[in-house]
């Protein structure tokens, strides 16, 4: 990378409010770990002390009024995340070009769909028999496509990919390396002192535009389908079980897990760690922060809940200050024991 302020400008559509058109710049970089050569953003306000003391040569904001040190040079846009993402895709490491073909050790059986001049087959990958592909598909090295499984167009199916039989991924569909869509749900009825197994002979149907992080785990339907809906992007290593249905544009964060047979509405957030179990319903526009326990449904739109189980944000937080006071409490307590007028400030 090599470009000046000038032509950052021009490529943001953005505004210079200070600094040197001229100025050289050679990389990018966070607020906190940029220098002089680095462009950098400003996007959420809490990184307002990286912003007081980084040492980028430019920095993307949202408006002219935010305190920035002096040599930095200013470019406001609408929207600084959005910018620097623009800039990113021009310079940074970017994927190999899609290139059709299929690759000489990869196997594809002779009942597959797929037009090898409008598809891209890379190495060690199997392809089985009544699997369809779209057009403009990549599928990574290792990667297995089950019997009678379905692939839109545009998809980027990653290294290592395992796609089940009778499950169907929509188009523009991004699965990282290491997912898993369709193997068995975790189903077993206990029986004279056993655990029988319970057939899965559902599917998985994953919509238009998802992502799937790596290693992440979506099961077959005991009947039926899991459903992932249009737009949701799931992160790293989350699990979701047999007959969920997830709507559209969700967000579902790294490690949590979703039970079985769970229905989750439209727009929701799952943060980090969440856990779901199985059986309930959580409505549109919920959130759900980091480690929290969903055990009960959640069916009123547009809450954000905490804790375990799961609350309304402003009752769990009443419930931490709570705990926070018992020490205080206890000191009270045992004061009035002992006939002390006078309590204690100390430890108890």
């Amino acid at each position: 990378m090599k470009t000046s302020v000038g032509e950052i400008v021009t490529l943001v559509e953005g505004t210079l409010v200070r600094g040197d058109a001229a100025a050289v710049l050679t990389n990018f970089a966070a607020l906190d770990q940029a220098d002089a050569t680095c462009v950098s953003f400003y996007g959420n306000p809490r990184y307002r002390e990286q912003l007081e003391s980084t040492r980028a040569g430019l920095v993307l904001v949202p408006d002219a009024g935010v305190a920035a040190p002096e040599g930095s040079s200013l470019v406001v846009v609408v929207n600084p995340v959005m910018a620097f993402d623009r800039i990113v895709r021009l310079y940074g490491v970017t994927p190999p070009p899609f290139v059709a073909g299929v690759n000489e050790t990869a196997f594809v059986h002779p009942e597959a769909q797929l037009e090898p001049g409008g598809v891209s087959i890379e190495a060690n990958a199997t392809v089985s028999s009544g699997a369809v592909i779209g057009k403009g598909t990549r599928i990574g090295a290792g990667t297995v496509i089950g019997e009678d499984a379905v692939i839109g167009e545009d998809c980027v199916i990653g290294p290592n990919v395992t796609i089940c039989q009778g499950c169907l991924v929509g188009d523009r569909v991004i699965l990282h390396p290491g997912v898993v869509v369709g193997a068995d749900g975790f189903g077993f009825e206990f029986v004279e002192g056993r655990h029988r197994k319970i057939e899965q002979l559902g599917i998985v149907r994953i919509g238009n535009d998802v992502e799937i992080g790596a290693s992440s785990t979506i099961d077959r339907a005991r009947f039926g389908e899991t459903v992932i809906g249009e737009g949701t992007k799931i992160d790293n290593q989350v699990q979701i079980g047999h007959n969920c249905i997830i709507g559209k544009h969700c967000i579902i964060v790294a490690q949590v897990g979703i039970s079985g047979s769970t229905r989750i509405g439209d727009y929701v957030t799952l943060a980090a760690q969440c856990g779901v179990a199985g059986h309930l319903v959580i409505a549109d526009h919920v959130t759900c922060g980091g480690r929290s326990g969903v055990i009960a449904s959640i069916r009123e739109p547009g809450g954000t809940y905490f804790g375990y189980p799961a609350r309304p944000f402003k009752e769990d937080r009443r419930e931490a200050m709570r705990i926070k006071q018992l020490g205080s409490l206890f000191r009270r307590v045992k004061a009035l024991e002992t006939g002390i007028t006078e309590v204690p400030q100390g430890e108890g």
